[in-house]
């Protein structure tokens, strides 16, 4: 499908709605790991601690990303996040869920992107359908539901 062709079927979603859905879905995940490392976390007792605690487990908080993003996003192409704000990702070719393969990809990229500054967004700001680079390399668009 052509850009065009997806901007006259499907309503794009708005950037407002996205980082809405974004903060939402930062939230649960930030939840879930309060709850996977409450008594470690609860015995640090400055912030030198916390800072190591942090980064001796960065790559479980960027697994639990991936895990999140590419569950919900090949289950049903929302987040809770982007389903409180009625937005839905989609294939770009036909318009479908996306695959396993295409949800980890997007989310894999997505995670890569937040840890180099957010940078793989701006591309939105640049781009009819407002893409991501996430959105692009994995051939998915963001949609209302």
């Amino acid at each position: 499908m052509s850009s065009s062709q997806v901007e006259q079927e499907y309503q794009i979603a708005s950037r407002g709605k996205r980082m809405a859905a974004f903060v939402i879905d930062d939230i649960v995940v930030s939840i879930f790991l309060l709850i996977i490392f409450y008594d470690q976390l609860m015995g640090l007792k400055d912030p030198i601690a916390l800072s190591l605690f942090l980064q001796n487990n960065l790559i479980v908080f960027m697994l639990l990303k991936v895990l999140y993003q590419t569950f919900f996003v090949w289950y049903n192409g929302m987040t809770p996040g982007k389903m409180l704000v009625k937005i839905r990702v989609v294939e770009m070719d036909g318009g479908y869920i996306p695959s396993f393969g295409t949800a980890l990809l997007r989310a894999l990229v997505r995670v890569v992107s937040e840890s180099f500054f957010y940078l793989g967004y701006l591309l939105a700001y640049f781009n009819p359908l407002m893409q991501t680079l996430h959105d692009k390399l994995a051939k998915t668009v963001v949609v209302n539901a």
